[in-house]
């Protein structure tokens, strides 16, 4: 009786442990998981802070404020523009005549609130030179 006393014993003992162990690993785990639930709390308001100024820093009215005040630059209006031509196979554009949009085409776009034309803004020293041959 003695030996299947002492066997029981150490089977119980061996059973034990593994309660202890599995518990022991049951709560790093749950340390674990509560560490990668907070992580992602934080990178989840990162993201939405993130997301706020991505939109803040692109609004139209900001970029034009900096385009006017930090770059200088100017809308562009229709004596503004210039029209280049670039022949097939030439390395050199030339000036273009500006082209002349009838009455009839311009007052649908306008009513619909469109731009006509799209053109892109210069500097005043390069309206200067317009009008002489280059």
């Amino acid at each position: 009786m003695s030996r299947l006393n002492i066997f029981l014993l150490i089977i119980v003992l061996g059973c034990a442990l593994s309660v202890v162990n599995a518990t022991n690993q049951q709560r790093q785990m749950f340390v674990q998981l509560e560490r990668a639930q907070s992580e992602e709390r934080q990178l989840q308001q990162d993201y939405a802070q993130l997301q706020y100024q991505q939109s803040a820093l692109s609004k139209t009215s900001r970029i034009e404020q900096l385009a006017t005040a930090t770059l200088k630059m100017q809308p562009a209006s229709t004596g503004d523009t210039q029209f280049l031509t670039l022949a097939p196979g030439a390395s050199v554009a030339q000036n273009a005549p500006i082209p002349v949009m009838p009455a009839s085409a311009l007052a649908p776009a306008a009513r619909a609130g469109k731009h006509v034309e799209k053109s892109a803004g210069k500097t005043p020293a390069r309206s200067a030179n317009r009008g002489g041959a280059q």
